[in-house]
C-alpha cells in the first residue's frame, strides 16, 4: 500500500469500474478507511490505543465499532435482523482491547467481508426496502449502503484526531 501524497485517494484511481457507482463508492469509502486507519494508528501501543485523551473515546472502541457496524449495517442491507451475536459484540465495543493485534485483526477481517457483502448487494436495486432495528425504521438498500460509507468515515476521523492527539502527547 502506497500512501504517499501522491498517491490519489481510492475514489480517484480509476477502479473498481465494473461496480455500480453508488456500491463504488463504498467500496471506496472501506478501502480508503483501511488506508488511513493503519497510516494514523498502526504504531500505536496497548496503552494508547485504549487511553481516552481529553475524554475522548478511545480509538480501541472507534475500530472495533468501524469493524461492528460495517456487519450491523450490511446485516440491514441484506434484509435481515441483527443476531444475538451481533448485540452481545455491540454491547461489548467499549470494553478495553485484548491487544492491539486483536482490534487490528478484526478490523481488517470486518473490512474485507464487507468489501464483499457490498460486491455482493451492488447486483440488487437500490431502491429495495430495507428496515433498520427493532422499531424498523425504514430506508432503502442504496441509503444503507450510503450510510456504511458515511458512518465508517465519520469515525475513521474520530479515531485519527485521537491517535494525532496522542502522537502530539509523545512528545
Amino acid at each position: 500500500m502506497n500512501t504517499s501524497l501522491s498517491t490519489p485517494e481510492p475514489w480517484l484511481r480509476g477502479t473498481l469500474t465494473e461496480v455500480r457507482a453508488v456500491p463504488r463508492a463504498v467500496l471506496h469509502a472501506l478501502e480508503l478507511a483501511g488506508e488511513d486507519l493503519k497510516k494514523w494508528c498502526w504504531s500505536l501501543g496497548e496503552t494508547e490505543l485504549n487511553s481516552m485523551p481529553h475524554g475522548l473515546p478511545s480509538i480501541a472502541f472507534q475500530l472495533r465499532h468501524i469493524a461492528r457496524s460495517i456487519d450491523r449495517l450490511l446485516t440491514y442491507a441484506e434484509g435481515n435482523s441483527l443476531s444475538a451475536d451481533q448485540l452481545e459484540a455491540l454491547r461489548q465495543e467499549s470494553q478495553p482491547a485484548a491487544s492491539s493485534q486483536s482490534v487490528f485483526d478484526e478490523l481488517s477481517a470486518a473490512l474485507e467481508r464487507g468489501v464483499q457483502r457490498v460486491r455482493t448487494l451492488a447486483k440488487f436495486d437500490p431502491e429495495l426496502p430495507r428496515s433498520v432495528g427493532r422499531k424498523a425504521l425504514p430506508t432503502t438498500l442504496g441509503g444503507l449502503l450510503v450510510h456504511v460509507a458515511d458512518h465508517t468515515q465519520r469515525h475513521v476521523g474520530q479515531a485519527i484526531t485521537t491517535a494525532k492527539i496522542l502522537l502530539a502527547e509523545r512528545f
